[in-house]
């Protein structure tokens, strides 16, 4: 009575927090004690909290029927039912629901028969409690990936959005968005970092509050940008400290970890993190465990960690200067956000939206805009993505003051923009790098103004822009080609 009155109160004080995993562990046992005392440890070593408990095991089916367990930790010397009986029913009758054997029997033939037989993994309650407790945390992980999996193609296949409201505030209508949207609903239920790539401009903070808030968390989304931060620095703003850790530590300060606890941690930048950092960040990773400056006593992570870059972290990574261990375990779950240039259908939406925007702050009209500026706007490369044209936007939306918006700002942008730099060993010009005799000059003019063409829709004033020459010049050579033509 007095175990089932503890489980009580736990449970109801588990179910005002955030629950991890998000699928229930079930520990099956006929010595009360044994459950207290793994409940515990589960929960202070491992972060484990998500538990029910079954003194009897003739409840365990109709307990896996009522309730969503993904593991179940079974004793197999009970009463009633054995755990070999009952390890044989839970495989056969759902499969999906992983099985580790902690067993006071330690006898190398009863484990290899319990693994025949299909459980995950085998351990004897007088093992060490960290090695236990590590085993539990890689059958979690194991299952989340699982049903990460499903997820995913079910998503994928069905080509749904279970959620979009969530991603209503990215303006969007891009193929490859909506593929980045349907990855995170179906890993928003996991523990696992998320690294964000993706160049500078792109989004990457939409992308990190769309994970918290698809993750259903009590807790609060934490934001720090870790570019430029020494290690001492680094350490203080995530870990905290305690009164008196160093000279002018009055009083003591929660870190960043803790300060997300029950929510979500988000890392900006971390491609511009010291190595030494890095160290720090994977222990906090690995362990679950942070040390807060001047303290013995450690505290536990209770936030996900979510990082992003604009670096190529597998580039930094060979090159020596990020810890491999660390890329890997930042990498089991990736989202590569697209460069504005490779989203050109969003262009015509972000400038409406950036135009009613700027319209609202600057207290002015939303203006007209000619049909000239969605076309010159989408051949531009964009090197600062969606924020340089929001930028771009507000620039010309100051500077407004008739009814139809001003080209200007968008032209000299236009003008500006260098040709983008080509690798070493890579052919400059890829198109003739296949011919065996190259074109004619002339023909290599004509393939280029119909390219242009192209490119501006038919309007000859951008066409003779891309091309750097004059209209009148673009217009003597269109005839000339048109008269070609009509000989042929």
């Amino acid at each position: 009575m007095l175990l089932c009155f503890y489980l009580q109160l736990r449970n109801q004080a588990v179910s005002n927090r955030n629950l991890y995993p998000n699928f229930g562990v079930l520990l099956v046992d006929d010595e009360p004690a044994f459950l207290r005392s793994l409940s515990i440890a589960l929960e202070r070593r491992g972060g484990i909290n998500h538990i029910y408990h079954s003194e009897d095991s003739r409840n365990v089916m109709a307990l896996l029927a009522q309730e969503p367990i993904g593991l179940v930790l079974l004793d197999l010397t009970m009463p009633h039912l054995s755990g070999e009986t009952l390890l044989k029913q839970i495989v056969e009758e759902y499969p999906d629901i992983a099985v580790i054997i902690v067993s006071g029997l330690n006898q190398l033939e009863t484990a290899v028969n319990c693994i025949r037989l299909g459980a995950y993994d085998y351990f004897v309650k007088t093992s060490e409690e960290e090695r236990l407790i590590g085993g539990i945390s890689r059958a979690i992980a194991s299952q989340e990936m699982r049903l990460e999996n499903q997820e995913m193609r079910k998503r994928f296949l069905n080509d749904t959005l279970e959620r979009p409201e969530i991603f209503a505030n990215i303006i969007t209508q891009d193929k490859g968005m909506r593929s980045v949207f349907q990855y995170l609903e179906a890993i928003s239920a996991s523990s696992q970092p998320v690294l964000i790539c993706g160049e500078s401009g792109v989004g990457k903070e939409l992308i990190a509050n769309a994970i918290h808030t698809l993750s259903n968390r009590n807790g609060p989304l934490v934001c720090v940008n870790v570019a430029g931060l020494d290690d001492n620095v680094f350490a203080d703003t995530l870990f905290g400290h305690n009164k008196g850790a160093f000279t002018g530590a009055d009083k003591a300060r929660a870190g960043m970890v803790e300060q997300a606890a029950g929510g979500t941690l988000f890392l900006d930048e971390i491609g511009d993190l010291s190595l030494v950092s890095q160290v720090k960040l994977l222990r906090l990773l690995q362990e679950g465990e942070y040390y807060p400056l001047g303290s013995d006593k450690p505290k536990r992570i209770r936030a996900r960690v979510v990082v992003a870059t604009h670096h190529e972290l597998a580039k930094k990574q060979q090159a020596g200067e990020f810890r491999k261990d660390l890329y890997y375990r930042l990498r089991i779950h990736q989202v590569e956000v697209p460069p504005l240039r490779r989203r050109k259908g969003d262009i015509p939406l972000l400038l409406e939206h950036f135009l009613a925007e700027a319209a609202a702050e600057l207290a002015k009209n939303i203006p007209t805009i000619s049909k000239e500026l969605p076309i010159l706007l989408a051949n531009y490369e964009f090197p600062g993505n969606i924020r340089e044209l929001r930028a771009l936007v507000f620039d010309a939306m100051s500077q407004h003051k008739s009814r139809m918006l001003s080209m200007e700002v968008f032209r000299r942008a236009l003008g500006q923009q260098e040709a983008p730099l080509v690798e070493e060993n890579e052919h400059t010009f890829a198109p003739f790098s296949q011919m065996r005799i190259l074109p004619k000059l002339n023909e290599v003019g004509d393939i280029l103004v119909i390219e242009a063409m192209h490119r501006a829709q038919d309007n000859q004033s951008l066409a003779a822009r891309l091309l750097g020459i004059s209209q009148p010049a673009l217009s003597k050579r269109l005839k000339k080609l048109e008269a070609n033509r009509s000989v042929e």
